[in-house]
Order: C-alpha cells, then structure tokens, then sequence
C-alpha cells in the first residue's frame, strides 16, 4: 500500500510549505490555466489511475461490459461517451486499460482544473486522493470520469457561466446518467435573473431527464431501492461531506467567496446534510443514497483547502497540517479497515506486469 501513501504524501508536503495563491485573473478569480508542473501531476495521477490492473471494486464488472460491448446497443440511455470511449479501445485494440486510460486523464484533468481554481491547489489535491482519487476513479469508472467532467462545470457555474456549466455536465451524463441530478444546482445557486434561470434550466433538465434517464430509472429501482442494495461505508461516506458542510454554515461569513460562490456551497452544504438525514430515513437503500452523495464530494476539497485562511494568518500552517492528518487518517482507516479495500491491495500497474 506505499503506493498509495507515496501519491497522497508528495502533494501535502508540497501544501504543507507552500502558501495561499494571490495571483488572480482579470475577473478576480483565481486562474485555472495548467501550468507544466500541473501537466505532470495530470500525466502521474493517468498512469496511477488509468494503468492499475486487476485493482478497483468494480474491475471484473467493467471487464465483463467491456467484453460484452459489441453487443450493447449505442444508445443515448446506456451512456453513450463511455461507450464511445470503449469502441475506440477496442477498435485500437487497447482493451480495458486503454479504456480506463482515457477516463483516467478526463478526470484528472476534471480534477486539476478544480483544484487550480482554488487559493491552496495542492492542499485541495491532496484531500481529494484518499477518496475521490483511489475510491472513486479507481473504483467506480463511469461515475469518476463523469464527476471530473461536473468539477469543471461547477468551475463555470461558480464564475455566473451557466451555459459552460449545463455544457460540462450535459458532457458528464454521457458517461454516467446520474450526473443529471447537478442540473438543478444551477437554478438554485442563481443571484440573478432567477426566474428565467429557473424556467431555461427547468426546460434543459427535463429534456435532459428524458433523453438520458427516462428508459433507466424503472432499472435504477429496482437495483437500488427494491433490491434494498445496501453499501456498509455510506454512513461515514457521507459524514465526511457532512462535517466540512456544518464547517461551512457555522463560519459562512469568514469565507472570502464571491456570491454566486457562496450561494454554491451553501446548497452543497444543506445537501450533503440532507443525504443524511436521508441515509437515516432509508437505510434499506443505502447504495443509492451513497452514489448520490458522490456529486457532493466537490464540497470537501473546497472548505478543507479554504478552511486555513478563514481564522487569521497565525493558524494558517497549523490548519493546513490537521487537514492534511485529517486526510492522513482516512486513508489509513480506509486501507485497514474498509471492508472492500482489499480489492485494492495490492496496487498493480499494467505498465510493470
């Protein structure tokens, strides 16, 4: 599990002696452009990501549908820009890793420009692995690539770009149907025009809805709900977009965002809250509640790599430190005590077999 460690560890020392971004565009927001050292951490976190073999809960699932995708009808229903992506492997003849190769380097990408638009770029990378990184990328390959596709559309809609926003994660459904539920974060986040906001956004969901979902949610039920498919994690899965959530609504006022940011974070905040309580009323369908809460994640990288700066400069360093044990300590739990680590133990790498 070094592996690991070493991935998790390189950023957060990095975060740990480095500072707060002051640079801005024009805009006064933070630039989101990839420098080459960012290039590199996108080209690291591909070969980590797109390369692994024979690691991921979901790896015999994803090599059964790989197998099999000759046979599955190219339909909007069944996400279309995953299997798009896996006629090109198998037209190329690269097979499952090259598949998960191209996801790996969307979601990285996904995840740099996220990251980048925010003042501690290195501390909100090194949050994101124990979880987003090795769980969900790793492990869940449509619904990964489709939430590093909804990072940078959540980039856009935190900066009034709301057509950039319905663009990237119209993109992000492609991969993964659920992303459709970010829609409607749009027309709730909106500080102006709100009406027309509400009825454009409400036309382009439903449409969205339609085209995408429509055919799938009678499946989605009965797989989730009357299944009673449960997921043993969820309950502190969830917490721990809870926690920086409650973080972020008691100390709202401290955190320097623009409105349209804040009105972003306080929605994400009372959702994750809501999944919650959510989990507690349903706990027969946990696994559902679960994948749902993986567009919530964004939340966590946003208030843990803001959370040194909003108490004054003398704790800016000793904030960032507990973040990053904070981080340090989920990563440790999960590889030892998760239930499905296992599947992740040990790291293999296509390129070393």
């Amino acid at each position: 599990m070094i592996i690991y460690w070493l991935v998790f560890l390189f950023p957060g020392l990095l975060a740990l002696i480095g500072n707060r971004r002051t640079q801005f565009n024009k805009s006064g927001y933070n630039s989101t452009n990839l420098d080459p050292v960012w290039w590199l951490i996108i080209f690291i976190l591909t070969i980590f990501i797109g390369f692994r073999y024979e690691v991921g809960g979901d790896w015999d699932g994803y090599l059964m549908v790989y197998d099999r995708s000759q046979l599955q009808e190219f339909g909007l229903g069944r996400d279309p820009g995953y299997l798009l992506i896996q006629w090109m492997a198998e037209y190329l003849n690269w097979g499952i890793v090259g598949v998960n190769v191209v996801c790996a380097l969307i979601f990285s990408i996904g995840l740099a420009v996220f990251c980048r638009s925010l003042p501690r770029p290195l501390l909100a990378l090194s949050i994101s692995i124990p979880y987003l990184v090795i769980v969900v990328a790793m492990g869940y390959t449509r619904q990964g690539v489709a939430l590093g596709i909804a990072m940078i559309g959540l980039v856009a809609l935190s900066r009034n770009q709301n057509k950039w926003f319905v663009f990237w994660v119209l993109l992000g459904v492609t991969m993964h149907k659920t992303a459709v539920l970010l829609l409607p974060i749009a027309a709730l986040t909106a500080t102006q025009n709100r009406i027309w906001t509400f009825i454009w956004l409400g036309v382009i969901s439903l449409g969205a809805y339609y085209i995408f979902l429509v055919e799938m949610v009678e499946v989605l039920f009965k797989n989730y709900v009357e299944a009673q498919s449960q997921s043993s994690g969820a309950a502190v899965r969830i917490a721990m977009s809870i926690i920086p959530g409650i973080i972020f609504l008691l100390f709202r006022n401290r955190f320097h965002f623009h409105p349209r940011e804040k009105s972003l974070w306080t929605w994400f905040s009372l959702l994750a809250i809501g999944l919650g309580f959510l989990l507690i009323s349903v706990s027969t369908a946990s696994t559902a509640i679960d994948r749902l809460a993986l567009y919530i994640l964004p939340l966590q990288l946003v208030i843990f790599s803001n959370l040194p700066d909003i108490f004054g400069p003398s704790y800016r360093r000793l904030l960032v430190f507990c973040v990053i044990l904070y981080c340090s300590l989920i990563l440790f739990v999960w590889l030892n005590f998760a239930s499905h680590a296992y599947l992740w133990l040990p790291y293999k790498n296509f390129l070393f077999q």
